[in-house]
């Protein structure tokens, strides 16, 4: 991944290394508060050819590494729109635990957004983190690179609390 540095976001290209290489993908630090041992993953753009792939994961799953263990955060969170279902399931399928909705927290396309917040502490660190070693290893693939087990099913039993059922997705919030 190469890193760019600005007063406000630390940005990742994700890198493919097959098939020509180049950037798939990009995501960021925000919300940096180094005093607080805070730090937010966003700005997360895949292109179809990394979206649900094994890359995609890992390069998730470094990030976060990284942030707990390296810069020694104690809080990695991500927040969605509450109407963004595919990204708050993404969330928690990489472990984040929902945390609760701001409401009314930004205004934008017209409309008053409700605001999700998923976390993952350093304290839930160690047991994501296996969770994530065990997908990745490359016994949970067959021949065809298919998983045998879903991330999912290795981290939600770790989340502290979910989002499904919490909001009304109807659209008129």
């Amino acid at each position: 991944a190469s890193v760019c540095e600005s007063k406000v976001h630390v940005w990742y290209a994700i890198i493919a290394t097959g098939d020509g290489g180049g950037a798939v993908g990009v995501a960021s630090y925000l919300d940096i508060r180094d005093k607080d041992g805070a730090v937010e993953i966003g700005n997360i753009n895949f292109s179809p050819k990394l979206q649900r792939t094994k890359i995609a994961t890992e390069a998730m799953f470094l990030m976060m590494q990284h942030a707990i263990e390296d810069l020694q955060y104690r809080r990695y969170a991500w927040r969605c729109d509450c109407l963004n279902q595919l990204s708050w399931t993404a969330a928690q399928r990489f472990g984040f635990s929902y945390e609760g909705i701001w409401r009314n927290a930004t205004f934008y396309k017209g409309r008053s957004r409700d605001t999700a917040w998923f976390s993952v502490t350093d304290e839930e660190w160690p047991a994501l983190k296996q969770a994530y070693k065990t997908w990745l290893d490359s016994e949970n693939f067959d021949d065809d690179g298919k998983q045998k087990r879903s991330l999912s099913s290795l981290t939600r039993p770790l989340l502290k609390a979910t989002f499904e059922g919490v909001v009304d997705n109807s659209g008129s919030n």
